[in-house]
């Protein structure tokens, strides 16, 4: 028998406006594959119960009689439900230890769990995320943020007029603004100290979306290797507005004598980062704003140190660096400097390197870090359609599945059983793992 499937509303945060799956989609799903839905009210959602209910789609508070339930974010520990198959973002799988008890809480109902973030091809690429939605609104905040670091440090500012993301109506809005913004930046042309520079740490869907909205103002993209002369003004600058976009070959080298040889290996750094070290600090002298769009865990070298920073800002002007734009917000990860995560409202903080301390807005000794963790909620529409275009395709094998088999008998497509994370209250062979991190946190 088919389980009814529920869509919980999102409570984590009073940003959170998206969904797994619109109106459209269900109403699609309902019709065509004959599956059952019930979505809860929420006064905040960006698609509204009455959409849903013009769809076909039930709206109830009560989720007790769905055997599926689906979210974006965690669920809060004392709003599980016994014995459900959960599917959502549950930020576990590093041993994440403020979702531990969240984690234990599903074992000991002895729910399922599908995390979306598990959910990839043979090659590793993930199949259903709001990745380049994180990028759009990421650059865009960033944005924002070096307009105010500008006008702090006394400097012309030619992005005063850009929003926060969420107030923009769609991405088509964000292109237009951006567009004459661009078009009178370069009728101005570069300032006195030569172009200004964007570089951009990784170069995938978060990455191309960060691209994207930078290319709306009309940015120039560079090679690694001709940064230095750029920056320095000693080769020609092909616009006021320029990008850089690093790999990894760019962040990491070979240690020595570690056996990794003396060219960089990308499957060998992958399999073996313990053999490479950190080289991205000789990238930040050249830099006027660094996005982050990389993955990290703490076996990766970090792009910014507390040490380069605490060496390279002795006052408000002695770095080039002006921004972070930490898209990844790995607190105190591959930008050490992020101590905080922060909210779309108030995005961002200067770090104090020689306090180590953090200080509000964007006056004071070091560089602005923005730190909006749940930045795909600013453009919540659009990021909604696409993920729910993603994984639609996947309710009705979710949906088939004999979730009361054992794990080995299950019967999912690779992509969806590597994603299980928890069956029927037990860790799955490939996350058993976790129970060190769940000792670690009782």
């Amino acid at each position: 028998m088919i389980p009814r499937i529920g869509i919980r509303r999102e409570d984590k945060s009073r940003w959170e406006r998206r969904v797994p799956l619109t109106p459209e989609d269900l109403a699609v799903l309902s019709r065509d594959q004959g599956l059952e839905f019930v979505v809860q009210p929420s006064p905040i959602r960006v698609f509204s119960d009455e959409d849903y209910r013009q769809a076909g789609i039930e709206v109830d508070e009560d989720l007790t009689g769905a055997g599926i339930v689906l979210a974006v974010k965690e669920v809060p520990t004392d709003l599980l439900l016994a014995k459900k198959v959960y599917l959502f973002f549950s930020h576990v799988i590093k041993g994440q230890p403020q979702n531990m008890a969240m984690l234990a809480r599903l074992l000991e109902l002895g729910c399922s769990l599908v995390d979306y973030e598990k959910i990839a091809d043979e090659t590793g690429r993930r199949l259903v995320l709001f990745g380049i939605h994180a990028g759009y609104a990421g650059a865009i905040e960033t944005l924002w943020c070096l307009s105010r670091r500008l006008r702090a440090l006394g400097l012309d500012d030619p992005f005063a007029e850009v929003r926060h993301a969420y107030e923009y109506a769609t991405l088509g809005e964000v292109k237009e603004h951006l567009g004459a913004l661009g078009d009178g930046i370069r009728r101005r042309g570069p300032g006195p100290g030569g172009p200004m520079i964007f570089g951009i740490a990784g170069y995938g869907n978060v990455s191309r979306g960060c691209q994207e909205v930078l290319d709306s103002l009309g940015v120039a993209e560079v090679a690694v290797a001709d940064l230095p002369a750029v920056a320095a003004g000693e080769s020609p600058s092909p616009a006021p507005l320029v990008r850089v976009v690093f790999r990894e070959e760019d962040m990491v080298a070979p240690q020595p004598a570690s056996g990794a040889g003396a060219e960089f290996d990308l499957q060998d750094y992958y399999d073996n980062p313990e053999r490479y070290r950190g080289c991205f600090d000789r990238h930040l002298p050249h830099l006027d704003v660094l996005i982050n769009a990389t993955y990290w865990d703490e076996r990766y070298p970090r792009l910014v140190t507390r040490q380069w920073a605490r060496r390279n800002y002795a006052d408000d002007r002695s770095a080039r660096l002006k921004v972070i734009g930490d898209i990844s917000c790995d607190l105190e990860g591959g930008i050490e400097l992020t101590a905080r995560a922060t909210e779309p409202d108030s995005p961002c903080f200067t770090y104090s390197p020689q306090s180590d301390t953090i200080l509000r807005g964007c006056e004071g000794p070091g560089p602005v870090i923005m730190a909006v963790d749940n930045l795909p909620c600013e453009l919540p529409r659009e990021a909604s359609e696409e993920f729910s275009r993603a994984l639609r395709g996947m309710l009705g094998e979710l949906a088939g599945a004999d979730w009361q088999a054992d794990f080995e008998r299950l019967k999912l497509a690779p992509y969806l059983k590597n994603a299980v994370i928890v069956h029927r209250g037990a860790l799955t062979p490939g996350y058993r793992y976790l129970e060190e991190h769940l000792n670690n946190t009782q």
